[in-house]
This record gives structure tokens, C-alpha cells and sequence, in this order.
């Protein structure tokens, strides 16, 4: 029996992150759409290696209570610079297959990063 594939909105992390960065002021950036951040930013075009996506949190209006606007929270760690920084975007359901690939891909760099790990748990 195949898993069906969940919403990214319907994914609950645990725990939470706090958006910027604690020892830095202005590490938290707004974006207008998924489109601007696309075509303006770094963190798509980029080394993946370089802006290391840890985290990432959708938020929708009625799940869990939320009653705020829908967004996608992107957090990272600049690992060069020793510092994490997130984004803030405004997304809808048509933005999902867009930023699933995006994710999918980010998630490919943290899986090499814990695979040897990952594998020696899978063999006990």
C-alpha cells in the first residue's frame, strides 16, 4: 500500500524556528510571490551546499489554528559565513508542485549530508 502524498501546508515540524537571526538584525527577508523569490535570489540559483536549507514551514489559514496569511517560511544556514538567515513568502496551493521541487531538491543536499549516518541506522 503506496502512502498518499500530503500537502506541504498539511506537514507539522516539531518544534519551531525562529525567523532572522539572533546575533544579527536584518537576516529575515520578505518576498512579494514565489516568482520574486525565483528570479531575485541566491538561495535557488545557488550552491546548495553554501545556503543549506534546513527548515521549512507553510503556514495556511484554519490548519492548526492559524488565522494569519498563507506563507512559506525558508530557513538557512550560510555555512561560509557561520550564520542562519531565513525568508518569508507569500504562496497559494497553485505554488505547491513549484516549491515541492524546490524542497525536494534542497532535501537531496541535507540527505548527503546525513547519509552515512542514515545508513549505518538502516543496517542495525
Amino acid at each position: 500500500m503506496t502512502t498518499p502524498i500530503r500537502h506541504l501546508w498539511e506537514i507539522d515540524h516539531p518544534y519551531y524556528c525562529s525567523e532572522g537571526n539572533y546575533y544579527k538584525a536584518g537576516q529575515h527577508t520578505l518576498f512579494n510571490s514565489w516568482q520574486e523569490f525565483t528570479e531575485e535570489t541566491v538561495f535557488v540559483t545557488g550552491d546548495r551546499n553554501l545556503n543549506f536549507l534546513f527548515r521549512w514551514d507553510w503556514q495556511k489559514p484554519g490548519h492548526h489554528g492559524w488565522d494569519g496569511d498563507e506563507y512559506l517560511l525558508l530557513f538557512f544556514v550560510i555555512q561560509r559565513k557561520g550564520f542562519n538567515c531565513s525568508v518569508q513568502i507569500p504562496v497559494t496551493e497553485v505554488d505547491e508542485p513549484a516549491v515541492r521541487a524546490f524542497l525536494t531538491d534542497c532535501a537531496q543536499t541535507m540527505r548527503a549530508t546525513w547519509e552515512p549516518l542514515l545508513n549505518e541506522e538502516a543496517g542495525r
